[in-house]
């Protein structure tokens, strides 16, 4: 079974982030929902999420691929957290995958994971960063690396990523599931 970490902070957008771990667990990946701090968090817009666990906790294990939710403050503080810009680094080096949505492909850009990659963000989020190929597309890959544009996207991001996971009979399964 693939193992993913999606890591919440304080002002991360919740739509995305509850999206991929929903989708993602309803495909049998074991998903480990992480705070960057321990208990409950606000989300960008007001909603408090509960972590499965802190982020300390989770760095002992071992993932598949690694996702950080978009909005703001939260990528500020995700860009800001140097247990992220490790973590996102050594599973890059590794050949593991590595996903970022909205504004949250800035904390890859940061971590000089998109030099001379392509990428998508929610607009104007890549402007610091011009050693990255920007692009409008909903979802972007680049070898490990994918990166998509925000709250819009989240359904198709978490089933992509699920099929990259799990295979595409089981996408499938999921999608049908949800009546789209």
């Amino acid at each position: 079974m693939s193992r993913a970490l999606v890591i919440f902070a304080e002002g991360s957008e919740e739509l995305e982030a509850v999206t991929l771990v929903n989708i993602l667990r309803r495909g049998d990946i074991e998903v480990t929902l992480a705070g960057l701090q321990a208990g409950a968090l606000r989300g960008s817009r007001g909603t408090q999420l509960l972590p499965d666990v802190p982020l300390d906790d989770a760095l002992a294990h071992s993932y598949d691929m690694v996702i950080l939710p978009g909005g703001m403050p939260g990528t500020t503080h995700l860009r800001n957290d140097a247990r992220v810009i490790k973590l996102v680094q050594e599973m890059a080096r590794s050949g593991k995958w590595v996903a970022a949505i909205c504004a949250a492909p800035s904390v890859l850009a940061a971590a000089g994971l998109l030099d001379d990659k392509r990428a998508t963000s929610y607009p104007g989020c890549l402007k610091d960063f011009p050693q990255v190929i920007v692009r409008e597309s909903a979802i972007e890959q680049d070898g490990r690396l994918l990166t998509s544009r925000g709250p819009g996207t989240a359904m198709d991001f978490a089933l992509y990523l699920l099929e990259l996971l799990a295979g595409k009979t089981t996408r499938q399964q999921v999608e049908s599931g949800l009546v789209r």
